[in-house]
């Protein structure tokens, strides 16, 4: 054994000290948001000569995966940090969908109701606010007993879509989406330019947010609850309270990225509220990894593209390799694509020493 020394026994720190450790932007961060800005500069590319074949022509598909990330965090906030296990942000995701488009509707393209902001806003307060009325059915039983009352808080919004056809457009959905220009300046195009760096900055914020929250005494409370509920009350923490909150912050976020989508596509449909919105979501956070926020963000990137390949190679069986993947990665990758990636940084430091 060896010998104990007063280097070994030094303290790491105080605890604010490590919470400012935690967190510190890394490399990797930098690295991730500075190629989704190079992927937007791409679209002038061929202003300067230069020939880049693909994503300047993808550049809606490149806002949907941001706003499928957004969706996929909200869920990582619930299920990877507070071990609260949901099927139901996809009702959340269509509350704030219909929100900022009928509100888009109604102002015909003149702010201040068709404001793109403002939209967001009130996509973000109507679905919090559900969830904050639905959070309290939630906490009742095990994690299958919330499982159930999520999926069915989500199949009631979808049925209420489908009915209140004078208000919704029922199946026919929502249509004359038209949002006023961004600050009155930037006009959203065909092309989906504006669209991309719109959704780019508000999935920033929110991203930004969501990281000072769970590196901070409160996001540590929220892992103490997952790790043990019963030993986080012992020591004074309010469970029901903190999952109250995160459930509520959680459909916020994800009404959010409800509203994002029906403002760059200006339209909303009661697909937007379907189960597979919530199931697809909650398979994204499971392919990045659950409990690092850029494991639903990561997720989102490679089920969409996933789905866009397969689709055009085999429609009809596109899920069943995805299904295919997801086996492989449960079975041989532990914590996702950011388990796999930080298992070979760890093999490759191992190698050097």
């Amino acid at each position: 054994m060896s010998a104990v020394t007063s280097e070994n026994l030094r303290p790491i720190g105080t605890p604010s000290e490590q919470l400012v450790a935690a967190a510190r932007w890394r490399w990797f961060e930098f690295l991730f948001w500075g190629i989704a800005i190079l992927c937007g500069l791409s679209m002038f590319a061929p202003m300067l000569g230069f020939n880049v074949p693909i994503i300047p022509s993808k550049m809606m598909l490149m806002s949907e995966i941001l706003i499928l990330g957004l969706l996929a965090l909200s869920i990582d906030l619930c299920l990877g940090y507070a071990g609260l296990v949901t099927l139901g942000q996809g009702a959340f995701f269509g509350i704030g969908a219909y929100t900022a488009g009928l509100l888009a509707k109604h102002g015909a393209g003149v702010a201040p109701l068709s404001d793109p902001i403002l939209g967001l806003l009130a996509a973000g307060l109507v679905a919090g606010f559900v969830g904050f009325a639905t959070s309290f059915l939630v906490l009742r039983g095990s994690d299958l007993t919330r499982l159930m009352v999520t999926l069915g808080v989500a199949l009631i919004v979808e049925e209420l879509v489908n009915k209140l056809k004078d208000i919704t457009g029922g199946s026919d959905g929502l249509q004359g989406v038209m949002s006023s220009p961004i600050l009155g300046i930037w006009e959203f195009d065909l092309f989906g330019k504006t669209a991309f760096w719109y959704t780019l900055i508000v999935v920033f914020i929110c991203f930004w947010f969501c990281r000072r929250l769970v590196n901070s005494s409160y996001g540590y409370s929220l892992r103490a609850i997952k790790g043990n509920a019963l030993r986080a009350r012992a020591i004074g923490v309010p469970v029901n309270a903190r999952l109250i909150q995160v459930y509520t912050l959680a459909a916020a976020i994800a009404g959010i990225a409800g509203g994002l989508l029906a403002q760059t596509t200006q339209f909303a449909s009661p697909d937007m509220v379907a189960f597979h919105r919530s199931a697809d979501s909650l398979l994204m956070v499971i392919f990045g990894g659950a409990g690092y926020l850029y494991g639903g963000l990561i997720g989102s990137v490679v089920f969409r593209i996933m789905q866009d390949f397969l689709s055009n190679i085999t429609p009809q069986y596109w899920l069943f390799w995805v299904g295919v993947v997801l086996v492989l990665l449960v079975l041989f990758v532990r914590n996702g694509i950011i388990g796999l990636l930080s298992a070979a940084v760890s093999r490759s430091k191992g190698a050097g020493k």
